[in-house]
């Protein structure tokens, strides 16, 4: 019986062998098998198709840009929905009800029962635990400020202390965390991808390889990960034991494509369901104005704002008369004409239109090129001088197009501006370690407050470097802290609104460009075309479906 079983087990292994020499043969160099897209034509009937930027990773506490899969794969505490009126409201999520204290200093949430992630393991108040400890303590995160108002966040992330003081498990369903002061936007910050859940265990043993590799990267959400294809795409496919129930279509394929006629002509033949105008250059007025399309048209109003940044770490651009006569040799409806055929709103200030709290009183920020002209002269620079955009290599046409139109304005006040184009995991290297000189930018509120807009990019030296602004004020930055824990939400706005005209109308500390309309178009078969609060698409794939042909 030994003698067999060794036998057996040589056989066997002999076998594997074979097996593995001949899918490496057909793989064709070191290409990943484990986690390839499937090539039956039949194994993606019935999910949504759709153009996807490729991400560096998928792990939502170390990006600030992609959050496909931190929006479909996982969930969030609460959520931010728009109510009957249009107005946007925090509901429950994970979290089923939750009470805070007089003080507004302690959140006690309760999670709702039967919550499970995709591997079968059941949701606990230890994994929020979990996931807010990683979220302060992860090396690479950059959305730790979603949790640096816990009590004792600032002494986790310095090492200092080995678990996280104001956060306190209740039982298996039931949690506390408690703040330094009230943080008024707390709750709507707990609806940003960053802070989805995670599995503890899986999320533990995955080590670098959560956010990798789609076996590791494990949701509650109304999708499973199931294949990554670098340079290619991704599957997702529905999670049919979602505790919102399964999505309503069978999964998602996520196409990484960059070229405009590639999209197009893919899209004319039926291989996308969704077409977002911005992916396909000029050719966007054939859809807009053609009659073919117009019954799937969809234009969003988007809650964003796209600017230039300038970092005031470097020469010229410390000084505010630079940095003034750069916003004034700018004609921005120019800019929003030249890139996107002026679909959306010229913005003067930090916070855009739709956003709680946005002021339509801030002075407008004129095109004025002989004002812009005399201050460079002010600051000595008669001549001009030479500027560095730096532009990601993945930026859309119409980023590209806006970015060519203000290096063009700039050389009529003299400032010689070199467009230098990046990968973009060199441009975001470069970015987040306050290196860049000057770049063009779009943020999308990830919450429906202020906050989401003056914490991100003024609140503290460590933000401001993430985005290479640089700022140095920092009376003003311990008042963009400050505004955080004001109670009377009157008191507050014009707190914010105060800062905004600081910032932006006397400092010029960046250039605010406009907010943007998006229009998409869909595909024959798609049904439930619709956009959230904030005008994002991606994240409202659950509701959208694919009719049977």
């Amino acid at each position: 019986m030994k003698n067999n079983t060794r036998l057996g087990r040589a056989l066997g292994l002999l076998l594997a062998l074979a097996l593995l020499l001949t899918l490496s043969a057909c793989a064709g160099g070191g290409a990943r098998t484990q986690n390839a897209l499937p090539e039956a034509e039949d194994s993606t009937d019935g999910f949504l198709i759709a153009v996807e930027d490729e991400p560096d990773t998928v792990d939502f506490q170390c990006t600030s840009i992609h959050y496909t899969i931190a929006q479909n794969v996982f969930n969030r505490l609460v959520a931010m929905e728009n109510d009957k009126d249009g107005n946007a409201v925090i509901l429950p999520e994970l979290a089923e009800s939750w009470e805070i204290s007089p003080d507004r200093r302690t959140y006690t949430f309760h999670l709702r029962e039967g919550v499970r992630f995709s591997n079968g393991e059941a949701l606990t108040a230890s994994d929020v635990q979990y996931t807010f400890t990683r979220l302060l303590t992860h090396p690479d995160s950059c959305n730790r400020d979603i949790a640096d108002m816990i009590l004792g966040a600032d002494s986790l992330e310095r090492g200092i202390a080995n678990r996280l003081l104001g956060f306190e498990v209740l039982g298996d369903l039931d949690f506390a965390i408690t703040l330094n002061d009230p943080f008024e936007a707390f709750l709507a910050c707990l609806s940003m991808p960053g802070a989805s859940i995670l599995d503890r265990e899986t999320t533990e043993q995955a080590g670098d390889r959560f956010g990798l590799d789609p076996e590791w990267t494990v949701g509650t959400g109304s999708f499973i990960l199931k294949s990554w294809e670098p340079g290619k795409g991704m599957l997702l496919t529905a999670n049919q034991d979602c505790w919102q129930g399964p999505p309503r279509c069978a999964g998602l394929d996520l196409r990484f494509m960059t070229d405009a006629e590639e999209i197009r002509l893919l899209f004319e033949r039926g291989g996308l369901d969704l077409l977002n105008l911005d992916d396909v250059g000029k050719t966007a007025e054939f859809f807009l104005h053609g009659d073919i399309y117009q019954d799937r048209l969809y234009t969003v109003q988007r809650i964003s704002t796209t600017y230039i940044a300038l970092n005031e770490s470097m020469e010229p651009l410390s000084d505010v008369r630079v940095r003034k006569a750069l916003q004034l040799g700018l004609n921005r409806a120019l800019l929003l004409d030249a890139a996107y055929s002026g679909r959306g709103y010229l913005e003067n200030g930090i916070m855009p239109h739709g956003v709680y709290g946005f002021n339509p009183d801030l002075p407008e920020i004129p095109f004025d090129r002989d004002r812009a002209r005399a201050l460079l002269r002010q600051a000595g620079y008669p001549d001009g001088f030479d500027l560095s955009f730096t532009v990601s290599a993945a930026s859309s046409l119409g980023e590209t197009a806006l970015i060519r139109t203000a290096a063009s304005a700039w050389e009529k006040i003299g400032v010689h501006t070199e467009i230098k184009i990046l990968p973009d995991s060199e441009f975001m290297r470069l970015r987040k370690s306050g290196e860049l000189a000057c770049y063009s930018a779009t943020w999308t509120a990830d919450f429906n407050d202020p906050d989401n807009f003056f914490y991100t990019f003024f609140g503290d030296r460590e933000n401001t470097r993430f985005r290479s602004l640089c700022y140095p004020r920092e009376e003003i930055m311990e008042r963009v802290r400050d505004a955080r824990t004001i109670a009377d939400p009157e008191a507050r706005i014009g707190e914010y609104r105060e800062l905004e005209e600081i910032i932006v109308q006397e400092d010029a500390a960046w250039i605010p460009l406009f907010s943007r309309q998006y229009t998409y178009v869909t595909s024959e078969r798609l049904e439930g075309f619709q956009s959230s609060w904030n005008g994002s698409v991606k994240n409202m794939y659950r509701e959208m479906s694919i009719r049977e042909a």
